[in-house]
């Protein structure tokens, strides 16, 4: 131990290959050490031990790690017969040094592949909803009437009439002034020759006057909104300049609350377990880790921009009921119990400065209305984009995350439901899934003559693991060439079929012996899809069993649920005219393959649409229009929501689903001709 330190309990993890040092309190395991270090590692658990991807290597020094915290790899040394262990699990009792293999990273911000625009511009323009722009922040000019011996009503009364007169033509509204601008009134107005430009922020039941300056020269002065989609996995922001609805800049990146959990559930038993109450201590970290992601965005923007940070006046935010309460600092324990109650759904806007963000801390932060405890104001906010709700076609809105969340209806009615998918389509769950991030494989194809097997890879780099865009493939692969049963079975048979793999060679075609891709490994029948000499972290990547097995169940979840959504109003699939594809896993989801797998109705291919990252969509179009957010709130009010787990229909069509594609074969007759093709 060094000799400097302060006090003699204290240890200096250094952390490879970065080589940052940290001083912590002996007994802090890794994983909190390297937070505390600014170092993200993978903790889909949320540091309970369970998900086994904070894997570290114990370069040298002491650590205290229970056996089953020691993670297999030859036994349970890593390269170069060092101790891997679970960071979460393995408590420091002595300085340390620590390498973090590139399998273990949350990889940066520059290296997700996050959807921040709807889809080729499937999502409605904001012309479709005001002729003119009507946002929640606006500076008008105003021109006051002088006050006189016969005319000699109080200033702000008559500051009152000429905003009335100049902005709300159609009917008077109501306005509210702080103490700060009234203090300011007089002098501001008989300084500027009574002509002020003032700034407006809507409020629930009006407006509020933030600002009132003097003469014409602030109205030029460019003032900005954010709009953003607070996801479970990914945040993303578009910063708006709100005098002329112009979007000037957009970006994303993975939500740092991901540490603490990648589901929902994972992060609300977090808030729990480590302080009740509003004040605990898991909740403050969760919500400065949202707050945290959004302020990195904002200060990405405004220095690529040359935007002022103050100059943001307003924030549309769109996000799920669990992460809207997080975001907020709300209490989200009541969601995951019976009967299931947010503590709101509809929210009353927030000043930036109570949340902690970096832009003018007067800005009013509005949340999206939610529905219910599992459709949140994301789903408010697509339905809102896309135009569902104004069509006379029956449409079915699709946002496949941790929860599948679904929409079906016309603008005559709504019907909205969850089902429990997991996490697996977002790589946890899975042995070497991953989010889609650089070396992530995003494409599989599996040649069921020569066993080839083509692998498109994030980054065209060595392969870490799998994301869900290539495990959908993976799974209609492997079901295509045989290797799997309709069940997620293994097919040992497959064995001697599977022993090659080709590449080039001096542009020649070659075969390379390298083993059975079809075999028995720790964890039961696997299948190699890249040797360790071709990945990025010298282990065969491979799909397990009990990995297919987990994405049929999450495949059978969302299909499911659209099946319950069509019993309920008595409808068929055919009578869907449009399916919605939303969210980034969506714009990466190959239709034909998720069909094949029984993930997504077997509809003719035109009827699918991707529409991407609608929900950050429908926040832009909350900040800028009036009639947007008048039709964001009906949209909330009128949706039905079905709770899934409150009949037998659910569990029924989940059981029926268990299969590729389907118990039903009749239900997807196009991919009926291939599985007999395979039998």
């Amino acid at each position: 131990m060094s000799s400097d330190k302060i006090n003699a309990n204290e240890c200096t993890i250094t952390f490879l290959p970065d080589n940052i040092k940290v001083t912590v309190g002996e007994g802090l395991n890794l994983l909190e050490a390297a937070r505390l270090a600014g170092i993200e590692i993978q903790s889909a658990c949320g540091g309970n031990g369970a998900c086994g991807r904070c894997a570290v290597i114990v370069r040298s020094g002491l650590v205290d790690c229970p056996v089953a915290a020691r993670v297999s790899g030859g036994g349970d040394e890593g390269e170069g017969g060092h101790l891997r262990v679970l960071a979460c699990q393995a408590v420091v009792r002595g300085d340390v040094v620590v390498e973090i293999p590139p399998a273990s990273r949350l990889a940066g911000p520059g290296e997700h592949q996050i959807q921040v625009l709807d889809a080729r511009g499937a999502c409605r323009p904001v012309q479709d909803l005001a002729q003119d722009l009507t946002p929640v922040f606006r500076r008008i000019r105003v021109k006051v009437p002088e006050p006189s011996l016969g005319e000699n009503a109080s200033d702000l009364s008559r500051l009152y009439l000429a905003i009335q007169a100049a902005e709300f033509k159609e009917g008077a509204r109501l306005l509210h002034t702080g103490l700060g601008v009234l203090r300011s009134l007089p002098d501001v107005l008989r300084n500027s020759n009574w002509e002020v430009t003032v700034s407006l922020a809507e409020m629930i039941n009006g407006f509020e006057i933030a600002e009132v300056l003097p003469g014409a020269a602030a109205a030029g002065e460019p003032y900005y909104g954010l709009a953003v989609d607070i996801g479970t996995t990914t945040v993303v922001t578009h910063l708006i300049d709100l005098s002329t609805g112009r979007t000037v800049d957009v970006r994303g990146t993975y939500n740092r609350q991901v540490r603490y959990g990648e589901d929902v559930i994972s992060r609300i038993i977090y808030a729990d377990e480590h302080g009740s109450g509003e004040h605990g201590a898991g909740l403050r970290e969760l919500q400065g880790a949202v707050v945290g992601t959004i302020n990195e965005l904002i200060a990405q923007a405004v220095a690529e921009r040359g935007v002022a940070p103050d100059a943001i006046r307003a924030m549309a935010c769109a996000g799920n009921t669990t992460m809207t309460h997080l975001f907020l600092g709300i209490v989200p324990r009541y969601i995951r119990l019976e009967p299931y109650v947010p503590a709101a759904s509809f929210v009353p806007p927030v000043r930036a400065g109570e949340l902690g963000l970096e832009m003018h801390p007067g800005a009013l932060v509005y949340c999206l209305p939610g529905i219910a405890s599992y459709v949140g104001g994301d789903i408010t906010s697509g339905v809102l984009a896309t135009g569902i709700g104004n069509s006379g076609e029956i449409q079915l809105l699709v946002d496949i995350g941790t929860n599948g969340e679904m929409v079906l209806g016309n603008r005559d009615w709504l019907l909205a439901c969850a089902c429990s998918a997991g996490p697996a389509f977002e790589g946890a769950g899975v042995k070497f899934g991953m989010r889609a991030v650089r070396g992530a494989i995003e494409r599989v194809e599996i040649d069921p003559e020569t066993g080839e097997v083509r692998c498109g890879v994030i980054g065209g780099v060595r392969p870490l693991g799998i994301c869900g865009s290539g495990l959908v493939d993976c799974l209609a692969s492997l079901r295509r060439a045989g290797v799997i049963e309709r069940n997620g079975a293994f097919n040992m048979a497959c064995n001697m079929a599977y022993g090659t793999a080709y590449g080039a060679r001096e542009g020649k075609r070659h075969t390379r012996q390298r083993g059975q891709r079809v075999r028995r490994g720790d964890e039961g029948p696997e299948f190699v899809l890249a040797w360790g000499e071709d990945s990025g972290n010298s282990e065969d990547i491979v799909i397990t069993e009990s990995d297919v097995k987990n994405l049929i169940r999450s495949k059978a979840a969302i299909y499911a649920g659209i099946r319950v959504l069509l019993k309920m109003v008595g409808m068929d699939l055919e009578d869907i005219s449009r399916i919605l594809i939303a969210g980034g896993f969506g714009n990466y989801l190959d239709v034909d393959r998720a069909i094949s797998i029984g993930l997504l109705p077997d509809l003719p291919r035109e009827r699918y649409v991707y529409v991407g990252n609608a929900s950050v969509k429908g926040a832009e179009l909350y900040l800028l229009s009036r009639k947007a957010r008048r039709e964001a709130e009906a949209i909330a009010r009128r949706m039905t929501y079905l709770e899934l787990s409150a009949g037998n229909d659910f569990m029924d069509e989940f059981v029926s689903g268990l299969f590729i594609p389907h118990t039903d074969l009749s239900l997807f007759p196009t991919v009926n001709d291939r599985e007999r093709m395979i039998l």
